[in-house]
């Protein structure tokens, strides 16, 4: 998520603290947390509660957002072209191969489509975005869920691979007739023409802090074990269908506990007074009563002398 390097370039500019986040996709941030590599990891894909339990992890939410489809279609402005999620497995399972396609046409009767092929693009690194995606498609097509499933990375049947979010968007703007997937912020960023889709509840919508917003309102993380929930598909008339949220894991055990701390407070931080840069770049911070639950929740975390590591907001 680029929120986590706003928040780290205001936060060093606050406090004088650098905090070196890179961007190496979900697959990267779990393994490099299992290793002990890393004082922190991040992930769009939630670890199921046994997972967390065998590698003695906590995890927790930090902010939510939208994953969207991008397509490069000459003449085509953003929000014209209006797709389901039958129709986007289809597309990348390579059931539908032409833009003009009749499946096509029939929802979009006032675009002139071309007889152009379709160019699928797929994350080719270990990613939470592809979680999403593929976890999406697999509630809305029973053949996806079955030849192809969800991870952070899948055999996808038909396509081109680009590396992170960014090499995704690249693909896409230099390949004619391309169709990809990638987080909203960078669709904003890269000025990528995105795709309406259906929802749950049969409308057509535009992915933005409205719908992403929406579709989070029926989350209720209190009830969430170790917070792993999922909020794509969610019913209501502007849910956006393919909303996520982006998680932080961290060892229970700590054995640095003074970077640790250092590191909690930078995420109390940007609880606090992040909001409004999560805003702009359209995703949606976390209610107050979660963010109470978080910080209730890293009362398991840690020092070799097993006291807790977090005490308070410092400030």
């Amino acid at each position: 998520y680029p929120i986590y390097a706003k928040w780290a370039e205001a936060y060093a500019a606050k406090t004088g603290l650098r905090m070196n986040y890179q961007s190496i996709g979900s697959g990267g941030g779990i393994k490099q947390i299992n290793e002990k590599t890393v004082d922190f990891g991040a992930s769009d894909m939630p670890l199921k509660p046994a997972d967390l339990e065998k590698g003695g992890l906590i995890q927790w939410p930090m902010v939510m957002g939208g994953v969207v489809p991008v397509v490069n279609l000459q003449g085509l402005q953003p929000g014209q072209l209006k797709l389901t999620g039958k129709l986007l497995a289809d597309i990348y399972l390579g059931k539908i191969t032409k833009w003009n396609d009749p499946a096509i046409a029939s929802l979009n009767p006032g675009l002139k489509l071309p007889d152009q092929a379709i160019a699928p693009v797929y994350r080719s690194d270990g990613s939470g975005t592809t979680f999403i995606f593929t976890h999406y498609l697999s509630e809305v097509s029973p053949e996806w869920k079955e030849k192809v499933g969800e991870n952070t990375s899948v055999q996808f049947p038909i396509g081109i691979g680009g590396k992170g979010n960014e090499g995704v968007s690249a693909m896409a703007s230099r390949t004619a007739g391309a169709i990809g997937y990638v987080e909203y912020a960078y669709a904003k960023q890269n000025k990528l023409t995105y795709a309406l889709l259906q929802n749950h509840d049969g409308e057509f919508v535009n992915p933005d802090a409205k719908s992403f917003q929406a579709a989070a309102a029926n989350a209720d993380w209190t009830k969430a074990q170790d917070f792993y929930l999922l909020l794509t598909n969610q019913p209501g008339k502007d849910s956006w269908p393919i909303t996520g949220a982006t998680f932080i894991l961290m060892h229970k055990q700590q054995t640095k506990p003074d970077v640790a701390r250092e590191a909690l407070n930078f995420f109390d931080w940007s609880y606090r007074n992040g909001g409004q840069m999560a805003e702009q770049l359209d995703y949606v911070p976390m209610p107050d009563n979660v963010v109470k639950l978080v910080e209730q929740s890293w009362g398991q975390l840690k020092g070799a002398d097993g006291k807790p590591i977090w005490t308070g907001n410092p400030s």
